[in-house]
């Protein structure tokens, strides 16, 4: 998978709320009412992620999840770190 440039990342971005592009991965911060419902959430997306088998960077606090994706074998961001992104809204947007 090819390695994207800052303006094609960019212009991906604009295709995702909230996301925003530091340090070598796209990253969003999600809140949840409790870490009942942050866990929840982790364990449906890491049932997705292994499907696709792409695996997020993340740190959950109590109710906040903080998820980075990047692709490390392209060494920078990829269209397969869009698409988690996308998987990722879907469920919690479900």
């Amino acid at each position: 998978m090819q390695k994207l440039t800052s303006s094609q990342i960019e212009e991906q971005l604009k295709n995702l709320n909230g996301w925003s592009h530091e340090n070598g991965s796209i990253v969003k911060t999600f809140q949840f009412s409790d870490f009942k419902e942050a866990f929840s959430v982790m364990t449906r997306i890491a049932f997705e992620a292994e499907k696709v088998n792409h695996h997020p960077e993340w740190e959950n606090v109590y109710n906040r999840l903080t998820i980075k994706l990047n692709t490390h074998d392209a060494g920078g961001i990829t269209a397969y770190d869009f698409d988690l992104a996308k998987i990722i809204e879907s469920i919690i947007n479900h």
